[in-house]
């Protein structure tokens, strides 16, 4: 198979199309990808460009609020996913250990809404995972976001269905691992830089995500990822495209045979940063947090090990979030 060095642009409409031929000539491009580089890009994914466009314009709003305003709506604890995070207060580079300043951009988060009142969703063993969401006062701006959340949430199971077949898994093979999934949809706005970065310091650090895989929706330039040829290298940029990376979990999942990739947002060029506000709708899919991760079977050739013992789904979400919130514990957590 061939190593990709860039990253593919991958048209769904053959798998929604429904016929055996189709789905499996997506999910071996998606295969390719996946071992490759870690990334790819997705046209014909049904996404309404309208529920997008709604949610841009809602998220420019909110972000353009005064600080005092936004943070009435904070996280309201360093484990909690929720609300508006300030510039500043995050250092993705610190869930992989590595020291840097924090990341020039705020945020604005949500989980899934409507969670069911038992102990499954509001029990001790569900954590952090399901807290509930925070609001600001914008017209349309909630039913916006859990329209938003709920399509990507379909979006991403067929995602995952096609990660099966081409894995030669059932189709509907994590279908029961993420029925209760703990994703959450982030705004992110990378504000106009007035100031020199400090040395180090970037729009995003150098990160690979946490779950099974993220879908992205980044306004402008900047993304990029580094390939196996070692070379950074930038995310191209596809009117009605979504970008889509595998994560963290699908990699212990298959025993490193498909990669989650480092990635990170560069500043823009010193003549225009002055003026350039940057703003990514991103939605990191998660599987259940009772989900146990551990080596998929048609993975492990005869003779290998695994290269990972189990985790739970819920137990590594919350161990990476807490080092990107707390600088690697650096910081006081109130």
């Amino acid at each position: 198979m061939t190593t990709l060095l860039s990253v593919p642009i991958i048209d769904l409409a053959p798998y929604f199309a429904g016929t055996a031929e189709g789905k499996a000539e997506v999910a071996k491009k998606v295969d390719e990808a996946c071992r490759s580089i870690g990334f790819l890009v997705v046209t014909h994914h049904g996404i309404p460009a309208e529920l997008i466009a709604r949610v841009s314009q809602l998220s420019r709003r909110f972000f353009d609020m005064p600080l005092a305003e936004k943070r009435k709506v904070d996280r309201p604890r360093e484990d909690a996913v929720r609300g508006y995070s300030a510039v500043g207060e995050e250092g993705l580079s610190y869930s992989l250990e590595e020291a840097a300043p924090g990341d020039l951009k705020e945020s604005f988060s949500i989980g899934p809404s409507n969670v069911p009142q038992d102990d499954y969703h509001r029990g001790p063993a569900a954590g952090p995972h399901f807290e509930p969401n925070s609001w600001p006062p914008i017209d349309g701006f909630r039913e916006a976001y859990e329209s938003y959340f709920e399509a990507m949430s379909d979006l991403s199971r067929s995602l995952m269905r096609i990660f099966a077949l081409g894995l030669a898994l059932p189709e509907t093979f994590f279908d029961d691992k993420i029925d209760k999934h703990i994703s959450m949809f982030r705004v992110l706005s990378y504000p106009p830089q007035r100031e020199q970065p400090l040395p180090g310091q970037l729009r995003a650090g150098a990160h690979s995500d946490y779950g099974s895989l993220t879908i992205v929706l980044p306004d402008d330039k900047g993304l990029q990822v580094f390939n196996k040829a070692g070379q950074w290298i930038d995310v191209p940029q596809v009117e009605g495209g979504l970008v889509v990376n595998i994560a963290d979990l699908m990699m212990q999942w298959t025993n490193d045979q498909w990669v989650s990739t480092l990635h990170r947002v560069v500043n823009p060029p010193f003549e225009v940063a002055s003026t350039n506000r940057r703003q990514s709708l991103v939605f990191f899919h998660q599987p259940n947090y009772d989900a146990m991760v551990e080596c998929l079977p048609s993975c492990l050739a005869p003779g290998e090990q695994p290269k990972y013992a189990p985790i739970s789904s819920g137990d590594h979400l919350t161990s990476k979030f807490v080092k990107q919130t707390t600088f690697g514990g650096t910081k006081a957590v109130a």
